[in-house]
């Protein structure tokens, strides 16, 4: 069954009796939280894990899901009482993913998790795809995604600032290790370069030229 972008297979997960259940419905992206020093060894230095447990998540479960075909976007723990665990993931080659896709990952993560144990407690996993206006979370999402428009927020000011919107330009620097953006400073176009250890979290902005591109 082919879907939109942004669906979810849900599996309401508990130690001792994971059941799983396929939802055909639109996730939405949420904003990451804060981001901490990856001391786990998660797949990535940028914003897929928001601390130190969604890490141990990262760690985990991103070489099986390579292995599958897909790529691990982010993990993300939310709520209280019965948190949610989000686990953001696309396909390898870019093509569409569906639902039967999420649930073949739910299935795959859910077991690993069983077995590694670490988040304690009861929780729901949430394997979702980013959807269109999605976050940006890897160092090579700020190329990929270059000319499209997006929001950034940093942890300490750059320029004297915090948050930025404009249009991506793509990583710059000699070790990559900035993203350009191209932002509206008083009236006058300008181009700005932010460290990627100071990001926060970075989101693509639903505008035409987006959604004419993931038509086709």
């Amino acid at each position: 069954m082919t879907t939109r972008p942004g669906d979810r297979a849900e599996d309401d997960t508990r130690q001792d009796d994971p059941g799983r259940t396929a939802v055909d419905e639109s996730a939405g992206a949420t904003e990451a939280g804060e981001t901490e020093a990856n001391r786990h060894g998660a797949p990535s230095a940028g914003l897929i894990a928001d601390d130190a447990r969604t890490a141990d998540v990262a760690r985990i479960v991103a070489p099986s899901v390579e292995a599958m075909g897909y790529e691990l976007v982010r993990v993300h723990l939310s709520g209280g009482g019965q948190p949610t665990l989000q686990v953001m993931v696309e396909r390898a080659d870019r093509g569409e993913m569906t639902v039967d896709h999420c649930a073949e990952v739910s299935r795959a993560v859910s077991a690993l998790l069983d077995v590694e144990d670490p988040i304690p407690g009861a929780y729901t996993l949430e394997v979702s795809s980013p959807g269109i206006d999605r976050p940006l979370t890897r160092p090579e999402d700020f190329d990929r995604f270059a000319g499209f428009e997006a929001k950034l927020e940093t942890r300490r000011p750059v320029d004297g600032r915090r948050r930025f919107r404009g249009t991506v330009m793509g990583r710059a620097g000699d070790a990559g290790d900035r993203v350009a953006m191209r932002i509206d400073q008083d009236g006058a176009a300008a181009t700005v370069e932010i460290p990627l250890e100071a990001v926060h979290r970075a989101k693509l902005v639903l505008t035409d030229a987006l959604l004419a591109s993931a038509r086709h």
